[in-house]
């Protein structure tokens, strides 16, 4: 765990220059559905409270557990947003889930049994489970194909998952590409990173879902 913090907080702070939004933001031309500006919100609400990315195995309380605030990683940010904004705790859907088809979910841990506690802040377990529940949407590479409230999956350098946050807020330069919303290694930020790492997966996940 300690190794993937040290390349985390080495990798931020190499792509910084390229990846931070210089000047203001872009707001997005397109309308933006009601469901996704309110998970959106939520997730920039984390901005400034979550400041340490921190990959530390926990026990949690369940349903709804969580870390303290202040840190945590980029899952969590999906997981609060979606608390936050709709009510949707994606550790209790996501044990049910791994409770009835765990040999749909991958093996990379050795478990043989879902362990409530860690399973919904792993990428691969989220990607799975959005893919059985009809969340996912075609992988591209043209920035409009990518909505404001989308959830993004990415392989960092190594293999390393990833997941953020589609933003409604676009680069300055231009207004070309979504800005996400995500927790790389320095806490939850706002940033120019969609293009910036290979996309595995692509999800839309209303609440209705």
């Amino acid at each position: 765990m300690k190794r993937r913090t040290l390349f985390l907080g080495g990798l931020t702070a190499a792509c910084a220059g390229l990846f931070l939004n210089h000047g203001p933001p872009v707001r997005a031309e397109q309308p933006v559905e009601p469901w996704a500006k309110k998970l959106i919100e939520a997730a920039a609400s984390q901005v400034g409270v979550t400041v340490i990315y921190d990959p530390s195995y926990s026990r949690i309380d369940f349903p709804n557990g969580d870390v303290p605030r202040e840190r945590g990683v980029c899952t969590d940010v999906v997981i609060r947003a979606y608390r936050d904004a709709f009510g949707i705790d994606l550790q209790r859907l996501v044990n049910a889930d791994m409770r009835a088809a765990f040999p749909a979910y991958p093996k990379t841990w050795g478990l043989s049994r879902p362990d409530r506690n860690i399973d919904h802040r792993r990428v691969p377990n989220l990607e799975t489970f959005l893919e059985r529940k009809g969340a996912a949407v075609p992988v591209s590479d043209e920035p409009d194909d990518y909505l404001p409230g989308d959830l993004v999956t990415q392989r960092l350098p190594g293999g390393l998952p990833h997941i953020g946050i589609v933003s409604d807020a676009r680069s300055s330069l231009g207004g070309i590409r979504p800005l996400m919303i995500h927790n790389i290694g320095a806490g939850a930020r706002i940033e120019d990173v969609l293009f910036g790492f290979r996309i595995v997966g692509h999800f839309r996940f209303p609440p209705a879902a």
